[in-house]
């Protein structure tokens, strides 16, 4: 099995040695979207909920996860993580929050998985903290829009 990097020649799950990589500085920036029923949605964006301000707490919870990441996704290295932004695009019309978060790091290896764990608990902590209005909500389109850096180079999702 030579083309799949995470299993050695016996079909086992192993973590791949980056040792050899050059270090550079790599970003990734992923989203999700967290559509909300009007009245939640209301709440939210009043920052009247119950449990207090969501969007500072799903910052937060955010920055936390891209932190954690290797502890919640087994085959992913742990990494000296440089920065971590977590923004908000409010749709009243939709009645949808665009999460998107950044992650950067000097290092061997990419943070398209700690963008992608940060905007998805960022979505979550909304979910908990929105649950209480409207048990209905819907996370939806997690995923990865940009990287730079790396052998693999440039992406930008289309």
């Amino acid at each position: 099995m030579p083309d799949l990097t995470h299993l050695d020649e016996h079909g086992n799950a192993r973590m791949v040695d980056v040792g050899g990589k050059e270090i550079t500085e790599r970003v990734a920036t992923a989203e999700a979207v967290v559509r909300l029923a009007p009245e939640a949605y209301a709440a939210l964006a009043a920052g009247t909920l119950k449990k207090g301000d969501a969007l500072g707490v799903a910052r937060v919870a955010g920055i936390m996860a891209a932190k954690r990441t290797s502890d919640l996704i087994p085959l992913c290295h742990p990494l000296p993580i440089t920065g971590v932004t977590i923004g908000f695009s409010m749709d009243d019309t939709a009645s949808t929050v665009t999460i998107e978060a950044t992650v950067k790091v000097t290092g061997r290896t990419g943070v398209e998985m700690e963008a992608l764990t940060a905007a998805s608990v960022a979505a979550l902590t909304i979910y908990d903290m929105c649950k209480g209005i409207d048990k209905g909500i819907v996370i939806e389109r997690v995923r990865l829009l940009e990287k730079h850096g790396g052998k693999s180079g440039d992406y930008h999702a289309t």
